[in-house]
């Protein structure tokens, strides 16, 4: 009997584990997956809970099929000498093959004086439930002042959600008759709106047209008080600071030796191999990819490595190829959305996914949103098959003028 031990029940975690208990004989295979919390949350909806939405969430062993073993508990240590996982109360788990999917976690300790006087009282985050909760419970009382929503460091989960914070804020204040009265500013650490070109354009003009300010390269280096400051010495007084903290992968990796500076497994971006370690994999925010932290690349991701998974337990080459896939929508407040498509090469660019239009806000892109929640709780976590490819140039609904792909996608176009 082998052993596969999956470190994460979050979005990656939970449909490799779903998808692999079908696909791997039960007679020899045990699958195991350690979870730490008892509650699997979805986390595009924390975004709207400061806005009076309430959080989404199942417990995580409903999630996970029949077949699967679930060890709830917190990971210590993984000790690649003797391939075992070792857990803080002391319990240990072999395995012969191992997947980590623990995620990225807001790390506000990493900033000098964020987890000051200030936090929770002017200083707020919307990455977690307790503090999307805190902010729905501190914005009806926001009358006025510098309104400052502002992202510590990249890589960071869902990069366009401080965004469409920033354009629903916009919204309710306009609804509240008190738009006028706030100073909105987006502050980031990138060049631009994202780090994609094309849709930092798009974005930026919407920023624009919504009189939201955009200060960019703003790395922040402390919080004094009600100011940020930047390593160049910038300031930027607030008010009311909806920040998204540094984000770092599992404490336990830096033990394992398995980590970057922050946490993060350098692997193989197209295999999800670990670097240096042939039975060792990172799906999801865990791995240290060129790319979106974002549920859709985890879930393309996740759609890749089953397959290469099957191929790898049976003794053949792993063959395909994961490119960077991820699509999202942006919420761009009075009930509408944007809806970006793109790899690790390729730009986001117009078009369409079906009825779905791209890079451009619509009605529908909203309501696709919206209906998103259903398809991640009854049939992406559940691993059953949704029909259309994982790669990016293989989506057959995809519309996209000639001349757009040539002007958006060569070298100089």
């Amino acid at each position: 009997m082998r052993n596969l031990v999956v470190l994460g029940a979050g979005t990656a975690g939970t449909i490799v584990v779903n998808k692999l208990r079908r696909r791997l004989p039960a007679s020899q295979w045990r699958i195991t997956v350690v979870e730490r919390e008892d509650w699997h949350i979805y986390q595009p909806g924390l975004l709207f809970v400061p806005f009076g939405a309430t959080c989404s969430r199942k417990p995580v062993l409903s999630l996970i099929t029949a077949g699967v073993d679930v060890v709830l508990g917190e990971v210590h240590r993984v000790d690649t000498a003797t391939r075992t996982v070792l857990l803080k109360d002391e319990r240990s788990l072999p395995y012969d093959e191992l997947v980590i999917a623990t995620g990225m976690q807001p790390r506000p300790d990493q900033t000098p004086g964020m987890l000051g006087s200030e936090w929770g009282v002017s200083i707020f985050d919307f990455s977690t439930r307790d503090g999307a909760e805190a902010l729905s419970r501190a914005l009806p009382g926001f009358r006025g002042g510098k309104l400052v929503v502002h992202i510590s460091e990249m890589p960071i989960k869902c990069p366009m959600a401080p965004l469409e914070f920033s354009f629903l804020a916009d919204t309710e204040l306009r609804r509240k008759g008190i738009r006028d009265k706030v100073e909105l500013t987006y502050v980031t650490p990138l060049s631009g709106a994202f780090s994609k070109p094309v849709a930092a354009l798009r974005l930026e003009r919407m920023l624009q047209e919504r009189g939201i300010t955009l200060e960019t390269g703003f790395v922040v280096e402390r919080i004094d008080g009600k100011t940020l400051v930047s390593y160049d010495e910038r300031t930027i007084p607030f008010d009311l600071l909806v920040t998204v903290p540094v984000n770092m992968g599992a404490d336990f990796l830096a033990r394992s030796g398995l980590g970057d500076e922050l946490n993060c497994v350098p692997v193989n971006r197209h295999t999800f191999v670990a670097v240096g370690h042939d039975n060792i994999f990172a799906l999801g925010d865990a791995a240290s990819l060129p790319m979106s932290k974002a549920g859709s690349v985890a879930h393309f991701a996740a759609e890749v490595f089953v397959e290469n998974f099957v191929e790898h337990a049976a003794g053949r080459p792993m063959r395909r190829r994961f490119d960077g896939h991820a699509n999202c929508f942006v919420e761009a407040g009075q009930g509408r959305a944007l809806l970006l498509d793109f790899d690790y090469d390729r730009e986001p660019m117009p078009g369409r996914i079906g009825p779905l239009p791209l890079l451009r806000e619509s009605a529908v892109n909203h309501w696709g949103n919206v209906a998103f929640r259903w398809l991640y709780w009854n049939v992406l976590l559940p691993g059953k098959r949704i029909p259309m490819p994982t790669r990016r140039d293989r989506w057959p609904s995809t519309s996209i003028p000639h001349r757009l792909r040539r002007s958006y996608n060569e070298p100089g176009g």
